[in-house]
This record gives structure tokens, C-alpha cells and sequence, in this order.
């Protein structure tokens, strides 16, 4: 049977679609369908069923893919271990969060750059826009604050990050101590917001997990990075949610005060998401186990 055309059934099985496979495959869609049509006849059998969105594997299908893809990730990394021994530098496309990756990611991998990697990162705010990005091959490893769906897209928890109530003290002078704790957030309603998004989405978070209610202010300022977010805030600009590992910094030194100690803070987890079998990769693999090691103290 034809290595290619077993590879490209695993690819479009891991993808969902004809056109995805096409595109991490590099050929057209056509050709794509005409490959997966010569399987079939080989076969004797459907492999896939076609919907109106994507295509959905037989029994048959998914049975030749459980058996075929662990050998054809096995023969991509025999490939990639050769090409690694033949060059000295291996690049690495790592897309996620700007903040995030700026501050913790980055610098994780940074001892590894001494052992043969070349780093590339891309700033992907939008999580369908950095899963698409993954699936097409744009990057090697993703982090997002989302779990990806399907096949072709396997993902690892790396950590739980902390959002916090924080204003500059002024602010927090002037609603008093205690008073939000008695009051609830009317009393936060008379304070300016700072935020990434007019739709508000870390403060909105914020006051369904703490508060059970909608935020009623619209935002004052806003900025699509959270770190002008922290400075804006410090600068007295008005409240703002923010990761705790962002603002511990100017928590203890007191430029900006937290508002209030929920018992149970708000939480959301990241994800270290890879293509299905490009794990297989030493370069890939040596990324994503460093990261995940280096999330446990995160």
C-alpha cells in the first residue's frame, strides 16, 4: 500500500476535513479527495462519510487509522532525528497569549536555545485564531486558554493562572476598607475600568465567578495588552483584573492595591496544545516537556 496515501488518510482523519488536510499537506483539495477515493477502492471499503461540515470516519476508518498512525509518526521521527543530527539548529514556532508568552513561556525555553534551538513566537490573543494557526502548520506548539476539539490537535493543562481586583491606591483609599466586602460591587460602579476589550472580558469573568452579577461600568480605557492595562491602572486610570503572576510585582511594591480576597479567586487555565504527532519531534518534544516541567512553579 502507498505511504502516501496512508498519510494522507491519517491527516485528513486527525483533521476532520478534506480542506484542513489539504492545507497541513500542502496539496490541493482535489487532490486530497482523489487520494482518499484511491485508498477506498483499494480497500473495498468507505473510510469516510462526508458532511456538510468536515467528513466523519467509517468504522473501518477509524480502525485503519488506530492501526496506521503510530507507525507513520514512528517513520516522521526516524526523518526528523536524521535531519536533526545533520544540523546544528532546530526552530521552534511557539504562538500564544503576547503577555503570557513574553513572560513566562519565552524565557522558559531560553536554556535550550544553548542546546540547538532557534525560537520563533507569534501573538495570538484569539484562541480559534491560534488554533487555526497550529492546525495549518504556522506554528510547532500553542498556548491558549482553551481546550482544542477534535483529533488533530492534542493539548496539556500547564496552569492555572490567578485573576485579581486591583486599582491604584487612591482608589481603593477612597472606597474605604471593608466596603466592598459589605456593600457588593454597587459601590464599584462609581470607579473608572481598565481592559484589554471593550467587551469587558477579564472583569466580566471576574464578576460572574465573585460577584454572580454583570459588571455595570463600561470601560474607560482600553488596551489590547495587558500589560499597558497594569500601568494604566497603576497610574490611576481605575480598576482592573489581572493575572496575579502580572501584577505581583507592583502588588508589593504598592503601586496598585487588590480590592478584595474572594475565598475561591477566579481562575483559568492555559494549555500547551501540539499537532497529533508531531510530539514525535525531538525538537518539539524537548519544548513542550521543558514547559510543562517549568509550569509547575508557575
Amino acid at each position: 500500500m502507498d505511504l502516501a496515501l496512508l498519510r494522507t488518510f491519517v491527516t485528513v482523519h486527525r483533521a476532520g476535513s478534506f480542506t484542513r488536510a489539504a492545507a497541513l499537506l500542502g496539496l490541493s483539495q482535489p487532490a486530497v479527495t482523489s487520494q482518499i477515493r484511491t485508498l477506498e477502492r483499494q480497500l473495498g471499503r468507505p473510510l469516510f462519510l462526508r458532511r456538510a461540515r468536515g467528513v466523519t470516519p467509517t468504522a473501518i476508518g477509524d480502525e485503519l487509522a488506530h492501526r496506521a498512525a503510530p507507525h507513520l509518526d514512528a517513520l516522521v521521527e526516524i526523518t526528523e532525528t536524521g535531519l536533526d543530527e545533520e544540523s546544528a539548529v532546530r526552530t521552534l514556532h511557539l504562538a500564544g497569549p503576547p503577555e503570557f508568552t513574553s513572560l513566562r513561556a519565552l524565557p522558559a525555553l531560553i536554556p535550550l536555545v544553548s542546546q540547538g534551538l532557534a525560537l520563533r513566537s507569534s501573538f495570538l490573543a484569539n484562541t480559534e485564531e491560534t488554533f487555526e494557526g497550529l492546525a495549518a502548520g504556522h506554528h510547532d506548539l500553542a498556548i491558549a486558554t482553551a481546550r482544542p476539539r477534535g483529533g488533530l490537535l492534542t493539548a496539556t493543562p500547564l496552569c492555572d493562572e490567578e485573576h485579581v481586583l486591583v486599582a491604584a491606591p487612591r482608589w481603593a483609599a477612597r472606597l474605604g476598607p471593608g466596603t466592598l466586602r459589605r456593600k457588593g460591587p454597587v459601590v464599584l460602579e462609581q470607579l473608572p475600568v481598565v481592559e484589554v476589550h471593550e467587551s469587558l472580558p477579564f472583569v466580566s469573568r471576574y464578576w460572574a465567578a465573585v460577584f454572580d452579577s454583570r459588571p455595570a461600568a463600561a470601560g474607560t480605557v482600553i488596551t489590547p495588552d495587558l500589560r499597558a492595562v497594569l500601568e494604566c491602572t497603576a497610574a490611576g486610570a481605575g480598576l482592573a483584573v489581572l493575572p496575579r503572576y502580572l501584577c505581583a510585582g507592583a502588588l508589593e511594591r504598592g503601586e496598585v492595591v487588590a480590592l478584595l480576597d474572594p475565598p475561591v479567586p477566579p481562575l483559568r487555565t492555559y494549555f500547551l496544545a501540539a499537532r497529533t504527532g508531531t510530539l514525535a519531534l525531538p525538537h518539539i518534544a524537548r519544548a513542550h516537556e521543558w514547559l510543562v516541567r517549568a509550569a509547575a512553579d508557575w
